[in-house]
């Protein structure tokens, strides 16, 4: 993922909604803050909000990556890379599963509002 390919996603969407208003939350990685991007996203009339800087409780794959490292990782040991690796594969994709109920109540929609966030004008 480079500024590029942010570029090119901007205007994929942009073309799957001709002619409404479209928001798109990012986090703070620099190839979405730079320049190229926001120039971009101003042309095609997209407003780009940027999440506070270290938010994870606003980002679900933060949210999910915790529990996977919490359920595979914690408190374990693992003799070489490949189990290690073999571990989270399989806390991924047994995950939903097996942890249905905690994730269900995990990634939820319901998070803080946004004040005082920094926005591009369109």
């Amino acid at each position: 993922i480079n500024s590029s390919s942010v570029c090119d996603l901007l205007w994929d969407i942009a073309l799957l909604h001709p002619g409404r208003k479209i928001k798109i939350v990012l986090d703070n990685a620099a190839y979405q803050r730079c320049h190229l991007v926001q120039e971009f996203a101003k042309e095609l009339g997209i407003e780009l909000v940027f999440l506070p800087s270290y938010s994870p409780n606003l980002n679900l794959i933060e949210r999910y990556w915790k529990f996977v490292k919490k359920k595979c990782l914690y408190n374990r040991y693992y003799e070489n890379f490949e189990s290690f690796c073999a571990a989270i594969e399989n806390g991924v994709r047994q995950g939903t599963k097996q942890y249905h109920a905690e994730l269900k109540t995990l990634m939820t929609m319901q998070f803080q509002s946004f004040e005082n966030v920094q926005s591009l004008p369109v």
